[in-house]
Order: C-alpha cells, then sequence, then structure tokens
C-alpha cells in the first residue's frame, strides 16, 4: 500500500481491523508530498517507482491509498503491473468510494471534497455517471486542507475557515452524501458533519476498500490462510521521525520502527 503521506493509513486502519491476518506494508512518499497539485505525468512516475519497490519486498498485491495517484495514475500502473511476471493487480481508492456514494444517495445529488489534481482529472465524475449516469456529482477542490491536516497543526480558525469555504457549494447545491476523496480527510469527519449537517452521508474509502481487497484476495487465491494477526511495516521517503509521530494519530494503532527509502527510476528496472 502507498500514499503521498500518512493520510493512507487511515485506509490501512480499516484493513488491518477487517484483514487482521494478511501481512502489510505501506510506503509513505512524504518527500514528494503533497501530490494534490502535481501532474498526472509526474503521479504516473511516482507511482511506478513506489510500485517497483513494493514489488522488491514481495507484494502480492497494491493498494494505491492515494485519491490523486488513483485518479492520474491508476490506469496505467494496472497495465504495468499486470505484465509482471507475477501479474500482480492494482487497487485504487475512487471505485469503492463511488459505488458506496451511489448506494448512499437519496437525492441523486453527491459532493465531492477533494485535491486540485483529483477533481481536475474527472475520475470521481466518470465512475459515478457509469454507475448511475441519473446520479449528479459537485466537486469542490480543496487545495490546502490536506497540507493543513498532514502538518499536525492546532486547528485554529483559519483552518476552519478553509473547511467552511468547502462545505459551502455543498450545502448549497443540496447533497445528501459527500464523497471525502482524500485520505486525511478522515481525520477531521466531525467538523465536516458539523458544518454539513447530520442528514449528510460521509463516504470514506476505508472500509469500501477492505472489501474489495477481501474479494480480490478470495478471488485469486491470494488470502493469507493464518488465523492470527499478520505483520505490518512501515517505509517513507523523508523523515522517519516525523513519519512515525503523525502517523501514530493517523494509524490510532502502533506503528514500531519507521524504515528510510530511497526509491529508483522506474525506467531503470526490469
Amino acid at each position: 500500500m502507498f500514499d503521498s503521506g500518512v493520510g493512507g493509513l487511515t485506509v490501512l486502519h480499516e484493513l488491518l481491523v477487517q484483514l487482521p491476518h494478511e501481512d502489510y506494508v505501506y510506503l509513505g512518499d512524504t518527500a514528494r508530498f503533497p501530490y494534490g497539485e502535481r501532474s498526472p505525468e509526474e503521479l504516473e512516475r511516482f507511482s511506478s517507482e513506489i510500485a517497483v519497490e513494493l514489488l522488491r519486498r514481495g507484494t502480492k498485491l497494491i493498494v494505491v491509498a492515494c485519491n490523486s495517484a488513483t485518479a492520474a495514475a491508476l490506469p496505467a500502473l494496472s497495465r504495468r503491473m499486470m505484465e509482471t511476471t507475477l501479474g500482480v493487480e492494482v487497487l485504487g481508492v475512487v471505485r469503492p468510494e463511488a459505488f458506496q456514494a451511489v448506494a448512499a444517495t437519496r437525492n441523486g445529488r453527491i459532493g465531492l471534497l477533494a485535491t486540485p489534481t483529483t477533481v481536475a482529472s474527472g475520475a470521481y465524475t466518470e465512475a459515478v455517471g457509469t454507475i448511475d449516469p441519473y446520479v449528479t456529482l459537485h466537486s469542490v477542490p480543496c487545495a490546502a486542507l490536506a497540507g493543513i491536516i498532514q502538518a499536525g497543526e492546532q486547528f485554529d480558525a483559519r483552518a476552519t475557515e478553509t473547511v467552511r469555504s468547502a462545505c459551502a457549494p455543498l450545502r448549497e447545491a443540496r447533497v445528501d452524501t459527500v464523497i471525502l476523496g482524500c485520505t486525511h480527510y478522515p481525520l477531521i469527519r466531525p467538523l465536516l458533519q458539523r458544518l454539513l449537517g447530520p442528514e449528510v452521508v460521509l463516504v470514506s474509502s476505508g472500509a469500501a476498500l477492505a472489501r474489495q481487497v477481501e474479494h480480490v484476495l478470495s478471488t485469486r487465491e491470494l488470502g493469507n490462510p493464518r488465523s492470527g494477526e499478520g505483520a505490518y511495516r512501515f517505509l517513507c521517503t523523508g523523515d522517519t521521525d516525523a513519519f512515525h509521530e503523525l502517523g501514530t494519530r493517523f494509524l490510532q494503532m502502533p506503528l514500531g520502527v519507521v524504515e528510510h527509502v530511497e526509491l529508483a527510476e522506474a525506467e531503470a528496472v526490469a
């Protein structure tokens, strides 16, 4: 599993709860955080470099726990990974959230809070439209929000106003379901719920993606046969101490040792 930083740990949390017997390795590309305003070409390159590193460590399934990387790079990354000797499958966070949101909406109006790169990709618009063409998606790009959450700073009046501004157009559109299109956003779920209203359903990727991972492992007969707890470990491209401090808050479980990793250019790896 990989993400631009620690946000994807909210997804890993769900996997650890739903599939505790599996082994996990999580790579946070903190040296190049944030991904939210990167170009699609950059994100394709970053994702490929990370996937190659994960393959070196015996990965049987790759989860892109980053909405921006999923939106920009998933098709190309999936093709490349399926061409490897083992044919490793790649799962992203967009479609599971889209399915859950379409199932949840009662009035056919869904909101999306996401990074500018994710919104501009149109990935959620395409996914929702494919599932139900009669549902309307109202997208709001949030340039600063992931950085505020990642920094772990005090959520002061300025940060609250950032969230309030993002929620305002969704309230005006009278959406009844909102997709949290960034893995950082579940950390501020109570504030989002307060500003959007208690009747609005908030959809995050963790639980939906855990079900998809379980399905793929089962159908491809890749599930770990053990009944006890599996292992989980962490890699990051930036400062390991900072990752450990922030990551504990996001994962809500012990992290243990965080290993620093230098990524090789994907093109240089056969």
